[in-house]
């Protein structure tokens, strides 16, 4: 019985001392691999999660979990080509999707004309 009660409260104090899988300290160097497309211009001048306005010039993007200003870099795997994006906004909300660009910071890896391309994003800072 009382081995019984040590493992019972040994489940509890280890529930109660978890620590969520990451912190805004601990995401560099955080890599994921999946599709990404860019904002449509009708969220021109629209709130974005940050509460800033969306700004198609401006290389931003929105994920789902990343810290707003987390520093991402996006790289184009059909191409290589890269580009810097700081994180300020929430989505995408499209399954299989994993980052929306600003359209310059697509149009910097890959042609508008794509619309979703396959990418690979690693927070730097």
């Amino acid at each position: 019985m009382t081995r019984y009660l040590l493992i019972c409260i040994a489940f509890v104090i280890s529930g109660c001392g978890t620590i969520s899988p990451r912190s805004d300290t601990n995401w560099v160097g955080y890599k994921e691999s999946g599709k990404a497309s860019y904002y449509a211009n009708s969220h021109q001048s629209k709130k974005t999660a940050s509460g800033e306005l969306y700004k198609q010039e401006l290389k931003t993007g929105a994920h789902k979990a990343l810290p707003l200003g987390s520093l991402v870099k996006v790289t184009n795997v059909d191409n290589a080509k890269t580009v810097i994006v700081r994180i300020n906004d929430r989505g995408p909300f499209v399954k299989g999707r994993i980052i929306d660009l600003s359209k310059s910071a697509f149009s910097e890896i890959s042609s508008i004309a794509n619309g979703v391309i396959d990418v690979q994003i690693e927070v730097i800072e």
